[in-house]
């Protein structure tokens, strides 16, 4: 097998050198088997320790040699997602809930050299036997302390068990105190640290509102923030469901992400949240960490979140990568929480007609099993659509489908010019989602 070594691949990525802390990453899990790495939501940790675990692969094993346990499905097709764009000649694959347990197994088939999954799925698939363990070398816990808080403990502690040949352990978290417990097998572990406390280009505003003109007062805030893209932070499915029957009532588009939603349901609201054909995001704390979201500009804590560490969660969804960010916390309470300093605010802008979508997201039944690329998708929409270069927007390419954002007065036009066409050797349908 041909693989690329650390230059081709940040061209690949087109990134003209990795930050400091990458840096620092790659030299340290290279020269150390134990490794736990501190660092900031949004800082680039997939990366950082993805690079330094491809030099312990062997290109001629085809075998699972690296496993990659995460808390989430949504980090689990993100991790996925970042190994492939690598492009550096392994095959990873992600396997969690939610989905077919028998296409994980044809996956698997393919013998992934990287397999990145949940907890629960992965020790499903142990205690099957589906894939041999046997030559699995380094084992990367990501956000271990989010996988501790979501009850996975006992999972890990089976796979953890199970894999006796490991030779490097990675621990990845964005939370400054964690504690590490002994089935993880960490001895005197090289800890790379770059969580400095709050950033500094986050700024925190505290508004107090009325409880019966909450809504209102959310609505009026989105206003002040039309150009803006951000994440409206609740507690509870119930509250997601309010405050978007409230916005649905003020013609402003919205998605929505929570627990409760089915897998297919939540990864179409991240793409139509990336993409930029919702500008806002009505989610509980599942957002907070563990997905793959732009830079946005504002959270709102529409609802407090129970502790501290929440909260710092949240606001690292903004001002992200030493960009600039707003976190708002609307309060009906007389007093915050400990944890949250008052910095008064009043909302300047009365206007409640927020929104005008200028994006909409279509779907097209073809995706990398059809030998389908990116430039493919392209092409199509550009010449056979004639779209300008400008009005394509992201393209998001999944196993079996793909996700294209357009502009909305197009989108009819191009469904009616692109459906049924042949992408390689598929007829692909082309519609909205």
């Amino acid at each position: 097998m041909q693989t690329k070594n650390l230059q081709e691949i940040l061209d690949k990525l087109e990134i003209s050198q990795l930050n400091a802390m990458q840096q620092e990453a790659y030299k340290t899990i290279n020269d150390n088997p134990n490794t736990v790495l501190l660092s900031p939501t949004g800082s680039g940790k997939t990366l950082a320790f993805l690079l330094p675990l491809l030099d312990i692969l062997d290109p001629d094993l085809a075998e699972v040699q690296a496993l990659i346990l995460v808390p989430s499905r949504e980090l689990a097709i993100q991790i996925e997602q970042v190994t492939r764009e690598m492009g550096a000649g392994f095959k990873a694959n992600a396997v969690y809930g939610g989905r077919a347990f028998s296409k994980d197994k044809i996956e698997l088939q393919h013998a992934p050299a990287i397999l990145i999954g949940t907890p629960g799925r992965i020790a499903d698939h142990f205690r099957r036997e589906t894939f041999s363990t046997k030559n699995i070398k380094a084992l990367v816990l990501d956000e271990f302390d989010k996988s501790l808080e979501v009850g996975f403990e006992n999972e890990m502690k089976e796979i953890i068990g199970e894999l006796s040949g490991l030779d490097t352990r990675i621990l990845t978290s964005a939370t400054q105190n964690i504690n590490i417990p002994g089935f993880v097998g960490l001895k005197n572990p090289k800890r790379i640290d770059y969580l400095k406390g709050e950033q500094p280009s986050l700024e925190i505003k505290t508004i107090q509102v009325n409880p019966k003109t909450k809504l209102q007062s959310l609505v009026n805030l989105l206003s002040e923030n039309a150009k803006g893209s951000g994440i409206i932070f609740c507690n509870l499915k119930d509250s997601i469901a309010e405050v978007s029957d409230f916005l649905d009532r003020k013609n402003i588009e919205h998605g929505i992400f929570s627990g409760g939603m089915e897998q297919k349901d939540r990864e179409r609201s991240l793409i139509k949240f990336r993409n930029g054909t919702h500008r806002i995001l009505i989610a509980t704390d599942l957002a907070a960490r563990g997905i793959d979201v732009p830079e946005i500009d504002f959270i709102i804590h529409y609802q407090l979140p129970f502790k501290a560490s929440e909260f710092t969660h949240r606001n690292g969804r903004t001002a992200r990568m030493h960009q600039e960010g707003t976190a708002y916390v609307l309060s009906d309470r007389r007093t915050l929480p400990d944890f949250i300093k008052a910095n008064d605010y009043k909302i300047q802008n009365e206007k409640t007609n927020t929104d005008v979508v200028e994006k909409t997201t279509l779907f097209i039944s073809g995706g990398r099993k059809d030998k389908i690329s990116k430039g493919d998708i392209a092409g199509l929409f550009l010449k056979q659509g004639n779209l300008k270069k400008e009005e394509l927007g992201l393209i998001e390419l999944k196993q079996d489908c793909a996700f294209v954002a357009v502009p909305e007065e197009k989108a009819e036009a191009l469904i009616e010019t692109l459906n049924n066409s042949r992408l390689k050797k598929k007829k692909v349908r082309v519609r909205y989602i």
